[in-house]
């Protein structure tokens, strides 16, 4: 409801003036990031406590939209937390089940505005003087939901069942007390189930922060003041969007990017993506993408928006994230298609890799229009890998999740960052030193994946080369990752980025997984390895209006090799590595000679 609405409505009500919208803006903020920061220092799990996979948000009472979210958490957890409230708001009512102060909802139901199954949501109803003003919720990586392999990333799957244990809205806590028997029948359902005790006591405690934070600003402004300020924030967002996309020429934009396989068939998927910028309001239609697949590389719907609501965050990035900011954002559903999966497709894929495709088909039609503000493609994948067996020394089992960083796309700006997060979120990679710790296994290599970054005027960034070796006892490795075949898109004239790699070396023997970037069941033994060398970014512009001495730094500093040099760049150093200034021209000038 705009402001003009409610002042209609409300004929005595009076602007709210701008310090008290901000300091009200910032506090509804600010309650999303402790909930944030007592998630993670409370949670069990490495994934949540170390590489931050996990989110917070407040969503309206009646509608579910999002009110607010965490700096600190996941952005394709904008969307999709939103449809997950919204899922169990309409659970309530068509169940009429009453609420009560303390209730919390579990749900980690893929076609409920999920993402994957290890993707677990809390939903609250939050109660100010005994009525209903809102709903918190959180999501957190469960490193393990039962299914067929530890870890829930099974590349063949091609069923949700075999995914793990899939939860539709029940009450986990009912009137604050946990209940016993479903508690029993997940932990019953899962690997490493003391571990999870630990992260729902976590992930329900940062509900009650959120609790107590929101409190104690209402209490401080008044819920019908709050209520008047959500009002207002979520008009001013929608209208900054506009303003935003205004600046956009009218026109249609293509873009398409591609997943190398569904991890059962060996064929390449497309994301065919159309953008049509008209006045303030941009619309998509991935209509003309590939058709549902076999493997788990399928996309819910929530997660197909929520992937293209981010990749526009990315683009504008100080519009505020609510309700409002979506509002200009028309996504045509794409039915028929891997971008709109149905029960029982399975979608282990969909919110670490699928919806990275879809964010690049974003960026690579927006930088036609926008080179200014858009940049060449990032790494793009989240580097899915668990490894899960027992260590014999610790006498206990494990499921280790490891995601990996990779290189930024150059933009008009400059080189593309090395080592960066995922397109998808700021979750990290766990701190090596931690993994070590907690898992029977010792990291040999983690350094840059030299050569990665995509030649342009400005290069790609660059991923990371990592192995890890088993001490002891056995394990079977899984991955689901991305971008094996193709690498990230250059821009105006880049080249793409290096492409992600994988080799398991078992008794001296090299294996390199047949889908390239997925495998699942992989037996590993003491002394075998694992090696990963992840994306780099795709370069923007023309590789030959690079300036000379900028390649001759990367060149002394090892990203690339004089080989790469000259025949990337045009670029011929002398053996001392000073450029040789005669010897480029003429280089340069017979590359860009017509044929």
């Amino acid at each position: 409801m705009d402001p003009e609405d409610v002042r209609a409505l409300r004929p005595g009500l009076t602007e709210l003036d701008p310090v008290t919208l901000a300091v009200i803006q910032n506090g509804l903020q600010q309650v999303c990031n402790e909930m944030d920061l007592a998630f993670v220092r409370a949670a069990f799990s490495p994934v949540i406590s170390e590489a931050l996979d996990r989110s917070d948000g407040i969503y309206h009472r009646d509608s579910g939209e999002l009110v607010a979210q965490g700096e600190l958490g996941l952005p394709v957890f904008v969307g999709t937390m939103q449809f997950s409230t919204q899922a169990v708001i309409e659970h309530v009512k068509a169940g009429k089940i009453a609420l009560a102060d303390g209730d919390v909802f579990i749900v980690n139901d893929p076609y409920l505005g999920g993402t994957h199954l290890m993707d677990v949501k809390f939903v609250k109803p939050f109660f100010y003087r005994g009525q209903p003003w809102c709903w918190l919720a959180n999501t957190g990586h469960w490193p393990d939901v039962g299914g067929v392999v530890p870890g829930g990333f099974s590349a063949n799957a091609t069923e949700v069942e075999q995914e793990g244990l899939r939860l539709p809205p029940v009450k986990l806590f009912k009137a604050g007390r946990l209940d016993p028997e479903i508690l029993s029948i997940i932990l019953s359902n899962i690997r490493i189930a003391d571990q999870r005790i630990g992260d729902i006591k976590a992930q329900s405690a940062a509900l009650a922060i959120g609790e107590r934070r929101l409190t104690a600003l209402l209490d401080r402004y008044g819920a019908e003041v709050v209520d008047r300020a959500v009002v207002e924030l979520r008009a001013r967002a929608r209208q900054q969007m506009r303003a935003k996309i205004a600046t956009i020429p009218d026109g249609t934009y293509d873009g398409e990017a591609f997943v190398d396989s569904d991890g059962v068939v060996d064929e390449p998927l497309r994301i065919a993506l159309r953008i049509a910028k008209q006045g303030e309001t941009l619309t998509f239609d991935l209509s003309g993408s590939s058709p549902p697949c076999r493997g788990p590389m399928n996309s819910v719907i929530a997660t197909t928006k929520s992937s293209i609501y981010l990749a526009i965050k990315h683009v504008f990035p100080d519009v505020p994230i609510n309700a409002g900011m979506f509002e200009p954002l028309r996504v045509l559903e794409p039915e028929g298609t891997f971008l709109y999966a149905r029960y029982p497709r399975p979608v282990s894929g969909c919110a670490a890799e699928v919806s990275q495709r879809i964010a690049e088909a974003v960026f690579g039609a927006l930088v036609k229009a926008i080179p200014d503000r858009v940049f060449a493609a990032p790494a793009g994948t989240s580097g899915n890998l668990s490894v899960g067996g027992h260590d014999p020394a610790k006498r206990r089992s494990y499921v280790m999740y490891v995601i990996s960083g990779g290189g930024y796309g150059g933009s008009v700006h400059g080189d593309g960052i090395s080592n960066g997060c995922s397109t998808i979120g700021i979750s990290k990679t766990t701190p090596i030193e931690v993994m070590e710790q907690y898992y029977p296994v010792l990291f040999e290599e983690y350094s840059l994946h030299e050569g990665s970054g995509g030649a342009g005027e400005h290069r790609g960034g660059f991923g990371v080369n990592y192995r890890i070796r088993l001490r002891r006892g056995e394990a079977r490795a899984s991955m689901v990752m991305d971008h094996g075949r193709f690498g990230p898109q250059g821009a105006l004239g880049g080249t793409d980025g290096g492409v992600n790699r994988v080799r398991i070396f078992h008794g001296g023997t090299a294996y390199v997984p047949p889908h390239l970037s997925k495998d699942q069941d992989i037996q590993i033994a003491a002394g075998d390895a694992i090696e990963v060398s992840t994306p780099g970014g795709g370069g923007f512009g023309n590789p030959l209006r690079r300036a000379a001495d900028l390649v001759a730094r990367d060149v002394a500093k090892g990203y690339y090799t004089r080989d790469q040099a000259e025949a990337w760049f045009g670029v011929v150093l002398n053996p001392d590595g000073s450029v040789d200034a005669a010897a480029t021209a003429a280089t340069r000038a017979a590359v860009a000679a017509p044929a």
